[in-house]
């Protein structure tokens, strides 16, 4: 305690009398100053003993933090046996956005390409090899770049593509970029190098104007093909434009795809590119046995669809053209998305002649092909409300955009989905996923001390472990999904990418393929969850401030989740099992458990 005479200077105050009025106009009495200055420096020493308190509940709250800290640190040791025991999410489940009622559905249609048809992973090395050649062969980039390899490692869906700067950019749900998502060429920017380009981490409205977004699952060979021809000219020493480098990698992608190249390369070879799936037939029949109109509305060609389908359905079909009888309608060559905002007319196409009819469509034949056409000729002749038609569609702006503006009820299909619930339902993600929401807690009580603590060894040592230890469990994190951009849904901090900002604007559900509900009755009623901030299929962890009481909140969290899940979803069924459940009507917030209902 400082002494008394010490702190009167510090006052500012002085032994002079002052006139201080008495009641509303009273008369002026003199009163000593002394007096006032001794009353001020009473209150100056309250203030010291409030402070050196309030230092003393700081140093309570490091201390505490601190042994909390240490507590974590040996839970982390190993996965407790009750982290094992959790309940998994389901990677064949259906999660909601928006409610559904399947039971008022009564059209159902369906995109081609990564909807129906599965493709293995060697159709991205053909397309990426293929867009390479042209690049090559057409506009007279270096010889050198036909050495080049797609590299199924480096991308994701859902990032974009900076033209002005040349970054792919992964972003989270609120438009900023990811700290350790930002590649110019193959070469991860650092934070300081992302402020010296956007001189902040957040996107602003007239910067994402030069933003393409790469959402559908040919942006895998896009992305790689980019971030590779600029790696090279960098290496190089060229002089170049990221502009045009994006403005040629589309036009060859683009040309694989219109001219046919990769349509005749998958059909060549159908064993390497497409997947059987019976399920799928399955899931169909099922379909029309429940009296639903189906319809077929993709952009690529008649002969590709075909051939495609075939060779997927051999194994169950009968007859050789059979499974256009699933379909009501099928229309080729749609030109999305300028489907749905388009006039253009319907023409009739020939499979024998390959020719194009030119008389007027103004009915759908059964077994007839369609070419081109428009949504508003579309309503006009089928006349299929749009709140009873459900389309099914794995590009987002392309396939889904359109129909949800139209009213249609939106399915998107993710096939990366399935992969990426297997990996957050494994107890080594969980374990670091656990360990990073504690560590985030720490932090955060530790930021809201005061801030005069900052000057204390202790807290300047506990911020830098926290810090550390964080980090750690992000990368841990990361590289179970992707070692260059993480998850496609989460950001590396637990947030939700851009990619599902975008799904939550587009679809109302979201699955890793259509025949997932098979698996559902067509009378079930499908409930988006409670927090439809979060995505349905990502865990909810409670925030607690140690280990074991986390551990216990999330256990009691999924019991009681197990319990609604007993009292409101209704089992998964195989389509030999819907007939006795015909007049059943399911209720499902979220898939959550297995399969088996567990």
């Amino acid at each position: 305690m400082l002494p008394r005479f010490w702190l009167l200077p510090l006052c500012r105050t002085s032994y002079y009398s002052t006139g201080v009025r008495e009641g509303c106009g009273g008369n002026v009495r003199g009163c000593s100053g002394i007096a006032s200055s001794e009353e001020t420096v009473s209150k100056f020493e309250e203030g010291i003993k409030r402070a050196e308190a309030d230092n003393l509940v700081v140093d309570d709250d490091i201390d505490n933090i601190r042994r909390e800290f240490d507590a974590a640190k040996r839970s982390f040791l190993k996965i407790p046996e009750a982290l094992k025991a959790m309940p998994k999410m389901n990677p064949e489940g259906i999660y909601v956005n928006r409610g559904i009622r399947l039971d008022l559905i009564q059209v159902y249609g369906f995109d081609y390409d990564f909807t129906l048809a599965h493709y293995s992973a060697n159709l991205q090395s053909l397309i990426y090899d293929l867009a390479k050649e042209h690049m090559v062969n057409e506009l007279r980039y270096p010889e050198v770049c036909m050495n080049f390899k797609y590299d199924p490692s480096f991308p994701i869906r859902g990032l974009y593509y900076d033209r002005q700067n040349g970054c792919l950019l992964k972003l989270d749900f609120f438009g900023s970029i990811e700290p350790e998502g930002c590649f110019y060429g193959r070469r991860q920017l650092s934070e300081k190098e992302i402020e010296e380009i956007y001189g902040t981490r957040h996107i602003g409205r007239d910067q994402a104007r030069g933003l393409v977004g790469l959402m559908d699952f040919f942006c895998f060979s896009e992305a790689c093909l980019i971030a590779d021809i600029v790696q090279y000219f960098v290496d190089a020493k060229l002089e170049f434009d990221t502009c045009y480098i994006y403005q040629d990698v589309n036009r060859a992608i683009q040309h694989v795809h219109q001219s046919g190249l990769v349509h005749r390369g998958i059909l060549s070879d159908p064993h390497r590119y497409l997947v059987k799936n019976g399920q799928l037939l399955r899931f169909l029949r099922m379909l029309k046995e429940k009296g639903k109109k189906l319809f077929l509305l993709t952009n690529s060609p008649y002969y590709f669809v075909d051939g495609g389908m075939q060779y997927m359905l051999e194994d169950s079909l009968g007859g050789r053209d059979s499974w256009k009888e699933l379909f009501d309608v099928v229309i080729a060559k749609a030109n999305k998305p300028e489907f749905y905002t388009s006039e253009h007319p319907f023409r009739c196409y020939d499979t024998e002649k390959d020719t194009l009819a030119f008389t007027k469509v103004d009915k759908f034949l059964p077994n007839k092909i369609y070419y081109h056409g428009c949504l508003k000729s579309f309503l006009q002749i089928t006349k299929w409300n749009g709140p009873e038609v459900m389309y099914f569609g794995d590009h987002l702006f392309s396939d889904l955009r359109g129909p949800s503006k139209a009213g249609w009820r939106t399915a998107a299909i993710i096939h990366e989905l399935e992969s990426e619930i297997r990996i957050q339902n494994e107890d080594g993600y969980r374990f670091e996923q656990a360990k990073f929401h504690i560590l985030q807690e720490l932090l955060g009580r530790l930021h809201a001390t005061v801030a005069d603590s900052k000057r204390s060894e202790a807290y300047k040592l506990l911020m830098v472990e926290l810090n550390e230890e964080r980090q750690k469990a992000r990368c841990m994190m990361k590289r179970m999904f992707n070692k260059s951009f993480g998850a496609t849904f989460l950001t590396d901090k637990g947030q939700e990418s851009a990619f599902a900002y975008h799904i939550h604007q587009y679809a109302d559900a979201y699955t890793s393929k259509p025949e997932n509900f098979l698996f559902y009755s067509p009378e079930t009623w499908l409930y988006a969850p409670y927090d439809i901030k979060i995505m349905p299929h990502h865990v909810k962890w409670p925030m607690c401030s140690c280990f074991m009481h986390l551990l216990s909140a999330c256990i009691c969290d999924y019991i009681h989740m197990y319990a609604c899940s007993i009292k409101f979803v209704q089992k998964p069924v195989d389509a030999e099992s819907l007939n006795v459940m015909k007049d059943v009507k399911v209720i499902s917030f979220s898939s959550k458990c297995g399969k088996d209902g567990q």
